[in-house]
């Protein structure tokens, strides 16, 4: 047992000063003047800290990424201690560009490696590619079959690296997540990877106008990434779909009018955006390629994952985003679209992931995933298997 003591703890709603028990890999409950006798459990004084849901980043390319500029500009592997430092103790894979060098088996091993170091994984199957590239032929059985596999993605429209799928192969891909996800009791989501080009979100908007598909099977991402498309995102979330803003960046991105994640999450709020239809991912390990005009490589940097964790800082300390609402972009939203069971939530019942925060700066001090330390005292405890 690891009983925490005296935390300011958010569920993610606030809920003042608490203890939190913990036992076999549960939280067992949250209360105030909770008592163990001291030779059942760890008790650790947690006064002064603020206690959150373990970070949950919904788009990490586990396997690595990247090679739009060639062989040698293959991203590397997650390691553990980049997401630990970063207070995710939920992640879920997916693949990028490329489908080729990367395949959804290698992915799924990466996310069977990360969980045995102490991560909680989850995968979506396919890459920018249509038709999808699965595990086991088809979408369907992919996640009926697969544990990890939770939906599909990320699918790439609206891009020059797109394989420019046509809206009827577009729809197809969605009417078999949402059918796989149906029968296996999973989101069956599909994560739809938005680039800058003008068509923006079309397709989604012309598949929820003709279909009987509905907004809600689809998590477009990158949403943050230029005006326009935030500006379209606002729109679509106000219909009732989700938008997943990109915390990995670069000053070009930013100077060619790419939008700060805190920044887009306050101006959707104050547009009367529903805070239940934000999340936040870090794209970590994937690239981030600078294109020029006619599309030519100028260079390449790596996504990182703890850039999920400073841009919630950012949202609060910045932006003024009150702590419990910016907290949802990286807990109860992606564990409920993505219907990660026991993730995202602080209560009895819910999986023993934690974050503490030094509520001044709001920088990472302890990770607990499934009633474990990662991280304690801002020190890293457990470290990846070839770390």
């Amino acid at each position: 047992m690891l009983l925490l003591k005296n935390a300011d703890v958010y569920t993610p709603a606030a809920i003042g000063r608490a203890d939190i028990l913990m036992a076999g890999g549960r939280i067992v409950m949250v209360g105030p003047d909770i008592e163990v006798p001291a030779r059942l459990c760890e008790r650790v004084d947690a006064s002064g800290l603020v206690a959150a849901p373990g970070f949950i980043d919904g788009h990490v390319h586990l396997a690595g990424g990247g090679g739009e500029g060639g062989f040698a500009t293959r991203t590397p592997e997650l390691a553990l201690s980049d997401a630990v430092r970063g207070g995710i103790t939920t992640v879920v894979g997916c693949l990028g560009t490329d489908g080729a060098t990367r395949s959804p088996a290698g992915l799924l091993a990466k996310a069977r490696a990360l969980d045995e170091e102490g991560l909680s994984t989850f995968v979506l199957t396919g890459h920018y590619a249509v038709p999808v590239q699965t595990l086991t032929g088809s979408i369907e059985r992919d996640l009926l079959l697969i544990d990890k596999v939770v939906g599909v993605g990320e699918v790439a429209i609206s891009d020059h690296r797109s394989t420019q799928p046509t809206f009827e192969q577009f729809v197809r891909v969605a009417a078999e997540a949402r059918r796989g996800g149906m029968l296996s009791g999973k989101a069956g989501v599909v994560n739809v990877h938005v680039g800058d080009g003008p068509r923006g979100l079309s397709m989604l908007r012309r598949a929820v106008e003709e279909t009987e598909i509905p907004a809600t099977q689809f998590w477009p991402t990158h949403i943050n990434r230029n005006p326009a498309l935030f500006d379209e995102g606002q729109a679509w979330a106000k219909a009732g779909g989700f938008v997943d803003f990109t915390t990995s960046t670069v000053p070009a991105f930013l100077d060619a009018g790419e939008v700060r994640c805190g920044a887009g999450l306050r101006r959707m709020l104050e547009a009367g955006v529903d805070a239940s239809r934000v999340t936040f991912t870090s794209d970590g390990q994937g690239s981030l390629p600078d294109y020029d005009a006619a599309g030519e490589l100028r260079g390449l940097r790596v996504g990182r994952v703890t850039s999920l964790a400073a841009s919630v800082r950012d949202a609060v300390l910045v932006e003024g985003v009150p702590l419990a609402t910016a907290l949802l972009a990286v807990t109860a939203n992606p564990a409920r679209i993505l219907k990660l069971r026991g993730k995202g939530a602080l209560g009895a019942g819910a999986d023993a992931d934690l974050v503490l925060l030094d509520p001044a700066g709001l920088e990472i001090d302890g990770v607990i995933a499934k009633g474990r330390w990662l991280m304690k005292g801002r020190e890293i405890v457990v470290r990846g298997t070839f770390e």
